[in-house]
């Protein structure tokens, strides 16, 4: 991961369960860092990312707010359906999000946005397709907990779906990323 520049702040784009969704997702994260060694995860809360992480000017964050703004009046609440786990092998488990397509119109559209009015673009998420997913078990998991991990959770039941309601724009502080801000999807009818 690239640092930031002096005069830059590293930025993501996602959408948030609500809190009572995210504590036991939370716990999961925990679960693996106790058992698994794998932290990582715990740097952010959970969340579906969007747009992947971006270097952006400090100075201009209340440019990148106003087009977070425009974009997201633009769009209606997004139905998020979580079902059990999955996996990038050999490091990554995540809880499965259903590429719904609410889901999977909302992420090209915004980076497709980002990228238009911001000049923000992510060159890795342009090769390969959008997979949704709510990372327990991140890149620091070696292979062979990987493996152990994998063999309990890959039967494990999870299941829960929520509305997201607002993109949320995570800063990172040089350790953790951080809600900074959310934006309102547009309501029905509003």
């Amino acid at each position: 991961m690239a640092s930031a520049t002096p005069n830059s702040v590293r930025f993501f784009v996602a959408l948030l369960p609500p809190q009572e969704l995210q504590d036991p997702i939370t716990a999961i994260k925990h679960d693996f860092r106790q058992r698994f060694g794998s932290q990582a995860a715990l740097q952010s809360p959970p969340h579906v990312t969007l747009q992947p992480p971006f270097e952006w000017p400090s100075d201009q964050v209340d440019r990148l707010g106003q087009h977070l703004t425009t974009f997201a009046y633009r769009q209606t609440p997004v139905p998020i359906v979580l079902e059990g786990y999955n996996a990038f092998p050999p490091r990554v488990i995540y809880v499965d999000v259903h590429q719904t397509t609410a889901l999977m119109a909302i992420q090209p559209s915004l980076m497709d946005y980002l990228d238009v009015a911001c000049g923000i673009r992510d060159r890795v998420s342009q090769t390969r397709p959008f997979t949704p997913h709510v990372t327990v078990g991140f890149r620091d998991l070696r292979p062979a907990c990987f493996h152990q991990a994998w063999a309990e959770y890959k039967e494990r039941p999870f299941a829960a779906e929520f509305v997201a309601q607002t993109l949320t724009l995570l800063r990172h502080d040089g350790q953790q990323w951080h809600r900074f801000a959310d934006f309102a999807l547009n309501q029905p009818g509003a």
